[in-house]
């Protein structure tokens, strides 16, 4: 399937693609963007991106604000650009359980399985461009997926972008919401709104998001469910493993995967009113990525954890694009 888009002037192509994952009838949903103009990219010139423990590709990645997204963004900058959706997740195949209520099952997509669905994407696109490595990027919970990944096979990655990542913290988790879980909750998208922009100072949360832009970023989240119009109100369901996770690892100081594993550059990108990831919970990731040729940290003023989707994103993208931008020659 493809279509085509604009963004300053320059042609960019679309692809979907559902790849087999490790589990018979799962299929995973992988979206390419890059310019029409372009066929061949270097290894320096792709990324794969992974989303978070609540919303897919199509609500973080490509959402078109102001005529563009992130993914479009990087496409019109020279990049191939992937997104993946772990199982559960928008486009990719929802396990069976997901079908049944949800006090039928325990959580679902712990992060282990995320990491193997993104490592799967990574071999689709290794293996479609004949490539032996590639950037990657995870946001939130998929900055843990990522890392982890990274952490495993530092061969296969050639720079990492972690966005807000998830990590080990004193302080309760937003994600977590108490009480018993499921398989999988609801996550109600008007409701949303005010969690959103109760992260920001009382005086500075009007301006946050420019007008419509909640209301788009709205739109594309609920088309993301096929189930989400058979709720009142209209509701996404988003897995129940990520928050299992956070109580057998993050609250309790163990860590799902060692930072100083990781042997390739790293950006990390934190918001100054994130309260999902604390400003201490990541320095102390970053404090611990000590085996990287070098790494980056940019702090974004005035955002909250979905910052990616605020009105200083171009600040966060800019700043992806500046580090992928840098020349690195790995040490032979």
């Amino acid at each position: 399937m493809a279509s085509s888009g604009a963004m300053s002037n320059r042609t960019i192509k679309t692809e979907d693609f559902w790849i087999a994952s490790d589990t018979p009838g799962i299929e995973l949903m992988v979206r390419n963007k890059r310019l029409s103009s372009s066929e061949n990219f270097s290894a320096e010139r792709t990324i794969l991106m992974v989303h978070g423990a609540t919303f897919p590709l199509e609500s973080l990645f490509d959402v078109e604000l102001d005529g563009f997204s992130f993914l479009d963004f990087m496409a019109s900058h020279g990049y191939d650009v992937y997104a993946v959706n772990v199982r559960g997740y928008g486009g990719s195949t929802r396990p069976p359980e997901m079908e049944q209520p949800a006090d039928h099952h325990p959580p679902l997509v712990r992060t282990e399985t995320g990491v193997q669905d993104f490592g799967t994407a990574v071999d689709f696109i290794l293996k479609r461009n004949n490539l032996s490595n590639i950037n990657v990027f995870g946001m939130s919970w998929g900055g843990t997926v990522a890392g982890a990944y990274t952490s495993r096979n530092n061969d296969r990655v050639n720079k990492l972008v972690l966005v807000a990542p998830q990590w080990v913290s004193s302080k309760p988790i937003p994600l977590d919401p108490g009480g018993q879980i499921g398989s999988y909750r609801l996550v109600p998208i008007e409701a949303m709104k005010t969690r959103w922009l109760n992260a920001a100072p009382e005086d500075k949360r009007t301006d946050l998001l420019p007008e419509g832009w909640f209301e788009k970023w709205a739109d594309a989240t609920i088309a993301s469910d096929p189930s989400s119009q058979t709720h009142t109100p209209p509701s996404i369901r988003a897995t129940n493993g990520p928050i299992q996770d956070v109580r057998e690892y993050w609250t309790l100081g163990k860590k799902l995967y060692e930072p100083k594993e990781l042997s390739v550059p790293v950006l990390l990108v934190h918001a100054e009113w994130d309260i999902d990831v604390p400003i201490d919970s990541a320095k102390a990731l970053f404090s611990g990525i000590t085996g990287a040729p070098y790494k980056s940290w940019v702090e974004i003023g005035e955002g909250t954890h979905m910052v990616m989707l605020e009105k200083n994103r171009l600040q966060v993208f800019h700043a992806v694009l500046q580090f992928l931008d840098q020349e690195y020659i790995p040490a032979r």
